[in-house]
């Protein structure tokens, strides 16, 4: 038998990977054309979600979990063998392979890793909800919590992340909004288990991708914005007319701030063009409600410039005691 013979030819060994994230038997093209002109098609896990639909397809798996060796002879002959890996990636059986084409002494089949499926942009938030299912359930502590147990963190978790947003701290600002994130998928998978109104992640994501597609006509529909002044405008129209409020303070919620409160009467105020005269009393919060709606008016918002300038006056106070930062 000689180099060049068919019984010499070292084949081919494709590792095929695809998305749990993706749904089974959505494959690409290349890969289906893999399958079907393998010689063998190969996976460890017998109950991979991948198989019903290859079988469906007409597409034979046997389930084998081969040495690199066992592999590399599958191979011979010019034989092409498809591995459907496990969601580990197959890393045993890769660096086995990986030795074996270092050894120099083994005439090595082709290789080639064949991404079957792709994750999409923002795939990763289905690992977030099934991760928080499993939470919700087997935690003793996450399995007890109601949505009034947890409001304080969703406070604290958006004070976090404000400050995280000032410091310009990159890594911290990303770990910020994942705790954000994490209150509104715990709280809508508190929201599912509720007798009389349950609603679910998917409806509260629905809901905001329609509140977007509504409010922003100049991007989903006919409209047109130059400037950000007419998508403020288009925006401010839009959501007047969904939630027909009475007054320009309807919506504004009181629990904030007073610095931030005062600031956002303060615009809706100017925004709807009204003239609004400011209470006439004497005292230090109706001094800050003037100073805020000072602020407002000049493209300030008074609750960061105060943060600030609290801030510096912590470095001072850290000076004085001669404590560092």
């Amino acid at each position: 038998m000689n180099a060049t013979s068919p019984e010499a030819a070292p084949g081919r060994i494709v590792l095929l990977t695809t998305s749990h994230r993706v749904a089974p038997g959505l494959l690409s093209w290349p890969a289906w054309q893999a399958l079907r002109a393998a010689d063998a098609v190969l996976c460890a896990d017998g109950a991979h979600p991948q198989l019903p639909y290859l079988r469906e397809a007409g597409i034979r798996v046997d389930e084998a979990a081969p040495t690199a060796q066992e592999l590399v002879d599958a191979c011979a002959g010019g034989r092409t063998v498809v591995v459907v890996a496990t969601g580990e990636g197959e890393p045993i059986l890769t660096d086995g392979l990986a030795r074996l084409a270092g050894s120099g002494r083994v005439h090595m089949p082709e290789l080639e890793l064949l991404p079957a499926s792709y994750d999409l942009p923002g795939a990763r938030l289905l690992d977030l909800v099934q991760v928080m299912d499993r939470i919700r359930v087997e935690c003793p502590w996450s399995s007890r919590q109601t949505h009034k147990g947890l409001a304080k963190y969703g406070i604290e978790e958006a004070y976090e992340l404000v400050e995280a947003i000032e410091a310009g701290d990159r890594d911290e600002l990303r770990e910020e909004l994942g705790d954000v994130l994490l209150q509104v998928v715990f709280h809508s998978r508190i929201a599912e288990e509720d007798s009389d109104a349950p609603f679910s992640i998917d409806d509260v994501a629905g809901g905001i991708v329609a509140k977007l597609i509504h409010r922003h006509p100049h991007v989903f529909g006919h409209e047109k914005a130059e400037t950000p002044e007419d998508v403020k405008e288009h925006w401010l129209r839009t959501k007047a007319i969904e939630k027909q409020r009475e007054s320009v303070t309807d919506g504004i919620p009181l629990g904030q701030p007073g610095l931030a409160l005062a600031s956002k009467l303060a615009s809706r105020v100017r925004t709807a063009g009204l003239e609004v005269p400011l209470p006439k009393s004497e005292g230090i919060g109706y001094d800050l409600l003037a100073m805020a709606v000072r602020a407002e008016a000049e493209g300030v918002d008074p609750e960061a410039a105060l943060r600030a300038a609290a801030r510096a006056y912590r470095y001072a106070v850290r000076a004085a005691e001669g404590v560092g930062d």
